[in-house]
């Protein structure tokens, strides 16, 4: 009888391997994105609200927030940016609707030329723009170009620069109005005013209404517009009151403007969340979809109408520029541009300061330095979230939007907050130095790239990615030679968008920069401030034609990226 030997059971039987407990390169990869997200955005804003949710000097709960709202110069600075950015709202949404329907309900002569020259406001930072009309108001109103130094006049402009929102929704929906009912009714007689009034614009009203909570949203956040106009006006709003007091009293006044940082939050969320209600109960349930525009009027030239919107194009667009750029030859203020008076000595003399020579060398290395950042971030958030349906990565996309979606004021106080003091390990505060900014850049401006990225590969088919990976290919060649590849004019697009809005920022830059680190935002608005408005202007005509190269760039880079550009979609 044979007999049996029982073998014993190898340690290898019972217990899982060593190589079982590491995490996969893509869990290890969508995490290290997560905090790097979390780092420079996410948590610098969590902290800033728990500073205005804090207890006062007193110990009270929520002391700091009952003692900042009890300040008259808060209240007053509160209802002052709710009048300005509601009468911002009615201003773009009754300019950008009247334009979108003339635009493309009527055969307006240039119409391509007329679009670009109505969404430069998406162009043009806000300090530029307000330094443009107040040399057309000097120029049109002699004597009496203070006028914009009101509170209505800080409200035209924000309205003016917010009027790009309503104009490209209202134009994207009259893209999805079916033309059949609009023709059903042309054929049974009905007029084509009530045609405009019953049918067409309560199928719009769902794209008004949202696009005007988003142009409340931006106007609640605008720094630029309020400091030029505001500030010498006395017109004071909570973007310019935070500004202030920093600089008057420093950090010691850090609890006052969190609260101020909260407020602003609370405005712009507020606004956003009324728009999703607005778009859920303002919706139409009729069959959408793209294809030929509703023709409610013959494709005929009418001289009415060209004249109407070339005018519009010319006061909104083309009389600003124009005005700047004449302020930037003229020798001094005051004196009429001729022949004999134009000079380019305000251009040789902003060029021959080194101030601003050492701005024109920290926007472009700050702007370039973050879309360079900002493409190495989001290839890979992209490829892990709409590719590999990484659940980390998508909650990474979610919170990288929360930087760009707050008052840009928000983000710089909650950088100001978190930075400067020493940062644990390391002893070392990023405060006044030019690393704090490039973070801050990263963190704003991020969803720019990302957005046109996801995009992008959320066209992908999941078979190639499959395939790779069933071959054996790593995670790191995968995204260099497949998701790079196929992603490259969405990313490159994207980093150029995010670049050109960048050079020119000035709402984060004004709180954080510091001797050395100035931008180009910073020396337009110091040079105004300080009354050369001269010099003001020549940097101002500089600026906007470098942006307009890169402007011209990411245009021919996003005609293969499709959502990347705005003035494109």
């Amino acid at each position: 009888m044979a007999e049996t030997v029982a073998r014993p059971r190898t340690r290898s039987s019972t217990r899982p391997s060593p190589a079982a407990w590491i995490p996969r390169p893509e869990t290890l990869l969508a995490g290290a994105l997560l905090l790097v997200v979390c780092l420079v955005g996410t948590w610098p804003l969590l902290r800033l609200l728990s500073l205005a949710f804090g207890p006062g000097e007193d110990g009270s709960a929520l002391g700091n927030l009952w003692e900042a709202w009890g300040s008259r110069a808060i209240q007053r600075a509160f209802w002052n940016t709710l009048a300005a950015s509601a009468g911002a709202t009615a201003i773009a949404v009754a300019i950008g609707t009247g334009l979108a329907l003339l635009l493309d309900l009527l055969h307006v002569r240039g119409r391509a030329l007329a679009t670009f020259l109505l969404l430069s406001p998406l162009l043009v930072p806000s300090q530029i723009m307000a330094l443009a009309w107040i040399e057309l108001a000097g120029l049109a109103l002699p004597g009496s170009g203070r006028v914009l130094y009101s509170g209505p006049g800080v409200a035209l402009l924000l309205g003016i620069e917010a009027m790009p929102l309503v104009f490209l929704a209202v134009r994207a929906g009259l893209a999805l109005v079916p033309a059949d009912l609009v023709e059903a009714a042309r054929i049974a007689g009905v007029r084509r005013p009530r045609i405009l009034g019953r049918i067409v614009l309560p199928l719009l009203l769902p794209a008004i209404a949202g696009s005007a909570a988003l142009a409340f949203a931006a106007s609640v956040g605008n720094f630029g517009i309020p400091a030029l106009l505001g500030i010498p006006g006395r017109f004071s709003t909570l973007t310019t009151l935070a500004y202030q007091r920093l600089n008057g009293f420093g950090p010691a006044v850090l609890p006052q403007v969190a609260v101020i940082g909260l407020i602003l939050v609370v405005l712009a969320l507020g606004a956003l969340a009324l728009r999703t209600l607005l778009l859920r109960a303002l919706a139409v349930p009729v069959e959408r979809t793209r294809g030929r525009a509703p023709t409610l009027f013959e494709r005929r030239p009418r001289p009415w109408a060209d004249a109407l919107v070339w005018a519009s194009v010319t006061v909104l667009a083309v009389l600003p520029m124009l005005a700047l750029v004449a302020g930037a030859l003229t020798p001094a203020l005051g004196v009429a541009l001729t022949p004999d008076t134009a000079t380019l000595e305000q251009f040789r003399s902003v060029l021959a300061s080194a101030a601003v020579r050492r701005a024109l060398f920290n926007s472009v290395a700050l702007s370039l330095g973050m879309a360079l950042a900002a493409g190495c971030l989001a290839v890979p958030l992209a490829y892990l979230g709409a590719v590999r349906r990484s659940r980390t990565a998508r909650a990474a996309n979610i919170l990288a939007d929360a930087p760009f979606v707050v008052p840009g004021t928000v983000l710089a106080l909650a950088f100001i907050l978190v930075f400067l003091p020493p940062l644990p390990l390391l002893g070392v505060s990023l405060y006044a130095t030019p690393w704090i900014l490039a973070l801050a850049y990263v963190a704003r401006f991020l969803p720019l790239v990302t957005a046109p990225v996801n995009a992008s590969f959320a066209s992908l088919d999941p078979a190639l990615d499959d395939a790779a990976r069933v071959s054996g290919v790593r995670l790191s060649r995968r995204l260099a030679f497949l998701a790079l590849p196929l992603g490259l004019k969405a990313t490159a697009a994207g980093m150029l968008l995010a670049a050109l809005t960048a050079f020119n920022e000035l709402t984060v830059s004004a709180l954080l920069w510091s001797a050395g680190t100035q931008t180009v935002g910073v020396s337009v608005f110091s040079l105004q401030y300080e009354g050369n408005s001269g010099e003001a202007a020549a940097l101002a005509v500089l600026a906007t034609l470098l942006v307009g190269l890169l402007a011209l760039l990411a245009d021919r880079l996003g005609r293969g990226a499709p959502g990347a550009l705005p003035w494109r979609d």
